[in-house]
């Protein structure tokens, strides 16, 4: 007891200094604003069937050869996936066997992926902007701003069957390796996007948003969803009909923070959640000086952020959760997609894929 109040004490001496920094200082570039009057603390989504120990289903894919796949994109006719990986290279990996190959390399970090019509790849890459990577492999710059704005983190994409390439800028401020810095300031930095390969227009669909993260066009092609990750929630945005370039509630209130998102052409979609929600992120969103705090002591010592709880929830198209996958011991999965009987996903900082095998989880209806 006397060992554990010393150390009380001692962070106590620590901390008393940065609390009356925090208190005095306003950092020039740093200014976390309370969270939206729609941002919810009370209880979260919940889905009817949870597989609570997902990694003890998980097998290991392409170990070691794989360094922070982020996002998967799977092309059925050749057997592969597609993923980035945080070294710049684009690499595949077969299906089902998990032999890995190096494919292409942007010379950034590769975010999201999705198949181009013509075999093709677009990828949104943190660093650079959109691309599209040709069926040769040649890395073409699409676009890397809109209305004057330079994308700072080019997120999540998705491509319509029109060819129209919708995708986010999850930040105009802050980049890859500062995003933690753009999520404790919760401000509004992101926007959805949208590029016509045929004009090389880009046009801002939806500004204000709060780290814009994944897409996914609707089956029906008329709406995408698009995932705010500060705010754990997701939105349709109508890119069609009567409701178009109007958005709307989908689901929110997710039991953690949003990152990817994938229609897997059979009524679900399936939603990363890069962490589970926690007392700790709750206490961070409540009290914008707690945020100030953590960012001030960040500069001197890494502070752990309570990053636990990842996993997947997947909805029906109309955003009622069905399932969910979670583990204690999981965070920072950034991507799910279904494939066949097996359940894929990447993560920022493992060096490999993972798989779970949906006929033997407890979560899934079994025929």
């Amino acid at each position: 007891m006397a060992t554990g109040l010393g150390f009380v004490k001692a962070v106590a001496l620590v901390l008393a200094p940065v609390a009356l920094a925090a208190a005095l200082y306003s950092p020039r570039d740093f200014s976390p604003a309370p969270m939206p009057p729609e941002y919810s603390y009370g209880p979260v989504v919940s889905a009817p069937r949870h597989e609570a120990r997902a990694l003890a289903r998980s097998e290991r894919v392409g170990e070691g050869r794989l360094p922070g796949p982020e996002d998967l994109a799977y092309d059925a006719a050749g057997g592969w996936l597609y993923t980035g990986c945080a070294d710049g290279w684009v690499r595949r990996v077969s299906v089902p066997g998990g032999d890995v190959e190096d494919w292409a390399r942007t010379g950034g970090r590769p975010l999201g992926v999705v198949l181009a019509a013509d075999g093709g790849l677009i990828v949104a890459d943190a660093d650079i902007g959109l691309l599209k990577v040709s069926p040769e492999r040649k890395v073409e710059l699409l676009t890397d701003a809109a209305e004057g704005v330079k994308f700072k983190l080019t997120d999540g994409v998705d491509v319509a069957a029109d060819g129209t390439i919708y995708f986010t800028d999850a930040s105009y401020k802050y980049n890859l390796d500062n995003h933690m810095t753009d999520i404790l300031e919760a401000r509004a930095h992101g926007r959805l996007l949208s590029f016509d390969p045929a004009t090389g227009r880009t046009a801002v669909l939806a500004r204000d948003l709060y780290f814009a993260n994944g897409v996914a066009i609707s089956p029906d092609q008329t709406s995408l969803i698009y995932c705010e990750t500060v705010l754990r929630r997701c939105s349709r945005y109508h890119i069609a009909g009567d409701k178009k370039g109007t958005a709307e509630k989908f689901v929110d209130n997710l039991p953690g923070f949003p990152d990817n998102i994938r229609y897997d052409g059979e009524g679900r979609y399936w939603i990363a959640l890069s962490a589970g929600r926690t007392l700790q992120w709750d206490m961070l969103m409540k009290y914008p000086f707690v945020r100030k705090l953590v960012y001030l002591v960040e500069k001197f010592v890494a502070v752990p952020h309570g990053l636990k709880n990842s996993g997947t929830v997947s909805v029906t198209p109309d955003g009622e959760p069905v399932s969910m996958y979670t583990d204690p011991r999981l965070a920072l999965t950034t991507g799910w997609l279904k494939v066949g009987k097996h359940l894929y996903y990447g993560s920022l900082t493992e060096t490999f894929l993972s798989r779970i095998e949906l006929t033997e989880s407890s979560a899934e209806f079994r025929e």
